[in-house]
C-alpha cells in the first residue's frame, strides 16, 4: 500500500485529531492526559503553519495514516535554529512505515527551511520503536530525564535524541 506524503491542512484535522485523541488516551508518547478538541487542534495547526513549520500528513488507500510536525524546540531567540520533531501514527498503520516516510520527508522540509538542529523528545524511555526510528534516521542518543512525567499510575521518562540538519553547527546560521 503506498504512503503519500502531503503538507496537512485545515481539512485534516478531523483526522489528525482522532490519531492525536488515541494516543493521548491509551499512548505514553504524549504526556497530555485529555484530549484536546477539533478546535484547539485546529488553532495549534494554524499557528505552526502561520509561522512556516512543516506540518505534514501520511495517505494511504485507508485515508490518514499518521501526521507529524516540526515545532520551535523553544521560543527563546537563541533557539530559533533549532526544532522539535512530533510524530503520531494511526494505530491501524503501525509497522509500515509511516513514521519512518514521516520522518525523512520533515527532516528534508526543516534541512530546506535553513533549521540546523531536530530534537527527538520521545516521551517514556519504554517507546523502543520510536527510540530505534529516530536512530536509524541519524539521531544520537544525548540524554534521559528520569520520572518527568506521571501518567497511567506511573512515572515516565523523556528520552532526549538530536540530529544535525544541513551544515548543522559546522557554520553560522
Amino acid at each position: 500500500m503506498p504512503i503519500l506524503i502531503r503538507s496537512a491542512g485545515p481539512a485534516d484535522i478531523p483526522a489528525i485529531t482522532e490519531i492525536y485523541a488515541h494516543a493521548v488516551r491509551h499512548g505514553t508518547a504524549s504526556f497530555e492526559i485529555e484530549p484536546p478538541t477539533e478546535a484547539e487542534m485546529a488553532q495549534r495547526q494554524k499557528s505552526l503553519l502561520d509561522g512556516g513549520f512543516p506540518y505534514l500528513v501520511a495517505e494511504n488507500d485507508d485515508g490518514i495514516a499518521g501526521y507529524a510536525y516540526a515545532a520551535l524546540y523553544r521560543t527563546r531567540p537563541a533557539y530559533r535554529w533549532s526544532l522539535e520533531d512530533s510524530i503520531y501514527v494511526n494505530p491501524n498503520a503501525h509497522r509500515r512505515g509511516v513514521g519512518r516516510s514521516l520522518l525523512e520527508r520533515l527532516l528534508t522540509e526543516s534541512e530546506q527551511r535553513g533549521y540546523r538542529q531536530m530534537i527527538a523528545v520521545i516521551g517514556d524511555s519504554a517507546q523502543t520503536s520510536s527510540i530505534e526510528l529516530h536512530r536509524a534516521l541519524g539521531f544520537r542518543m544525548v540524554g534521559t530525564l528520569e520520572n518527568v512525567g506521571y501518567k497511567f499510575g506511573r512515572w515516565l521518562d523523556t528520552v532526549l535524541m538530536q540530529r544535525d540538519l544541513g551544515p548543522g553547527a559546522t557554520t553560522a546560521p
